[in-house]
């Protein structure tokens, strides 16, 4: 296959390359957070019925044709407070997200 995309996984090994971090600072730190919500099924969207699968408290429980108050707090916790949190723990002192 002449199209097929060559890939070097070899590695470094033994060999890694310097790194010049800015202030000679020694480790590096990435922080990522993943905000989905509001993908979940709900009727107040037109669903036929709640979202009654991604929750450990209603596994297993049929669909039910109506509002789920529980599953949709559950849900909303991200948006009110979860992202509101993290931020707060990333941000500098004294500023909130």
């Amino acid at each position: 296959m002449a199209d097929a995309m060559v890939r070097d996984l070899h590695g470094y090994g033994r060999r890694r390359p310097l790194a010049a971090w800015p202030g000679a600072a020694r480790v590096a730190v990435s922080f990522v957070l993943n905000y989905e919500e509001g993908g979940e099924r709900n009727v107040l969207d037109g669903d036929a019925h709640a979202e009654n699968y991604l929750v450990p408290e209603v596994v297993g429980l049929p669909p039910i044709a109506g509002r789920s108050r529980i599953v949709e707090d559950l849900f909303e916790y991200g948006s009110r407070a979860g992202f509101w949190r993290s931020v707060g723990c990333i941000s500098p002192p004294g500023q909130s997200g």
